[in-house]
């Protein structure tokens, strides 16, 4: 069987993308569309379905990191900021995107609060990324046959 480490990471998410797209338990607010995912953004996502594809990266972080806090999704998700003539400088990403999809992913019971420790994938969470990861496998072998032996 195979797990979300024997998967390349942009396939696995495009695919956990759109089941939950498919499932219709995971709604993108009514601001998604005018809000940046950060300070250090410039504009707001280009992709209609963003929304999305940043629920699929962090079900896949809570996968390979275990239970982590919104802190530390921020961090993952900052980036540099531009400030002109000035030098760069790191700035995190939007908390509140982050808090809003790990409270819809948990009414979708695919990830559970944990104390003081952030939140973790439920076994329903895990499952449906094993299954998933196994079933982007299975699609690679067919297109690419050499790597059936892996």
């Amino acid at each position: 069987m195979a797990t979300v480490y024997d998967v390349p990471a942009d396939i696995l998410i495009r695919r956990i993308a759109e089941e939950l797209k498919k499932s219709g338990k995971i709604k993108p607010p009514e601001w998604a569309a005018y809000v940046k995912t950060g300070v250090h953004k410039e504009n707001p996502p280009v992709d209609p379905d963003w929304w999305y594809i940043r629920c699929a990266s962090i079900l896949r972080k809570l996968y390979i990191h275990g239970p982590v806090g919104v802190s530390r999704l921020r961090t993952a998700y900052g980036g540099r900021k531009n400030r002109g003539v000035k030098p760069e400088h790191f700035r995190k990403g939007s908390g509140a995107i982050i808090r809003k999809i790990l409270q819809q992913l948990e009414e979708a019971k695919l990830v559970e609060k944990v104390d003081k420790s952030g939140r973790r994938l439920t076994p329903l969470g895990r499952s449906f990324l094993d299954r998933l990861a196994y079933e982007v496998k299975l699609k690679l072998q067919k297109e690419i046959p050499e790597l059936k032996k892996y």
